[in-house]
């Protein structure tokens, strides 16, 4: 089993490293659409969805918005002629503020899930209300992530996702060695305590040798080196959350994975559940801090 998870892992990051470096910035976007779409699939049957034309509704309603905002600028402008305001595209830049909901929501979950863990367990959600969820948190992924790909350019997109991996992998490791005390036992018997610290230790090494590169290029301010480092630690431990927070809503549907697309890891929603929390988070910081790419 480990061998069949090392070697998908491996394929899976080389195929994802290729586009994060070499596809422009529009079929970058509709490849994360295209996973995005897959992961919804798998969430419409964690929610327990068969009706197709619900399905049908769900993806139509997740891939308008998207459409949306990948044409905002072209749309502003549209608006800019028809309507004689020229002052309409200086809200280009509104969609920063959507950020904030995503963070808001991950941290919330974070904070029950950490003092409640039973009790968020046991929380029984109307359908309709389970779809707007996912709808919500996939849809602020793909976002924040190719909007993260756009503004702060590959190298800081590639960082993002090799601190998410690296701290996947070491809470793993870390917890087998070294793992007794259980983080959330109730939710996800497997993770530790010890592994949560190997994940937010890797996160600090990560991000100390990552911030080199910015130091070397802008000079040292070793006051964003600080928030860039504290940044990292931070998106670790949400995304950490982030998925739990799915091993919730697999376990209130009583199965092990979202899927079995592929083999050795499940489905894309248990390769993806640390990083549809933490893009949002890290986005909002990267903005905060002013790396510019």
């Amino acid at each position: 089993m480990l061998i069949k998870r090392i070697i998908t892992a491996s394929v899976l990051a080389s195929l994802i490293a290729v586009g994060v470096f070499t596809l422009p910035a529009e079929y970058f976007s509709l490849s994360i659409a295209i996973i995005t779409l897959l992961a919804s699939w798998e969430w419409l049957k964690l929610v327990n969805v068969s009706s197709i034309s619900l399905r049908i509704a769900f993806f139509v309603l997740l891939i308008t918005p998207m459409l949306g905002i990948h044409f905002w600028t072209q749309i502003l402008e549209l608006i800019a002629q028809l309507t004689d305001w020229p002052d309409v595209r200086d809200y280009s830049g509104i969609l920063e503020w959507f950020v904030i909901p995503p963070v808001l929501f991950w941290v919330l979950v974070m904070i029950l899930i950490r003092n409640t863990p039973t009790g968020v367990l046991n929380i029984q959600l109307r359908t309709r209300y389970k779809l707007l969820m996912g709808w919500f948190i996939l849809f602020s992924a793909w976002m924040f992530l190719t909007r993260l790909r756009a503004f702060y350019g590959p190298e800081m997109t590639m960082f993002f996702l090799v601190l998410i991996w690296s701290a996947d992998i070491s809470a793993y490791f870390t917890g087998k060695k070294w793992g007794v005390t259980k983080l959330a036992p109730e939710i996800s018997p497997g993770k530790t305590v010890a592994g949560m610290y190997g994940a937010l230790f890797i996160g600090i090494i990560c991000s100390a040798a990552f911030i080199g590169y910015y130091g070397y290029r802008d000079g040292f301010l070793w006051t964003r080196v600080f928030d860039f480092i504290l940044l990292s630690v931070l998106t670790v431990l949400i995304s950490i959350y982030g998925d739990l927070f799915i091993s919730i809503v697999k376990r209130q549907r009583g199965v092990k994975d979202s899927g079995t697309l592929l083999p050795g890891h499940g489905g894309v929603l248990d390769r993806v559940d640390s990083l549809i929390a933490a893009i949002p988070f890290f986005y909002a910081g990267i903005a905060l801090i002013g790396l510019d790419s």
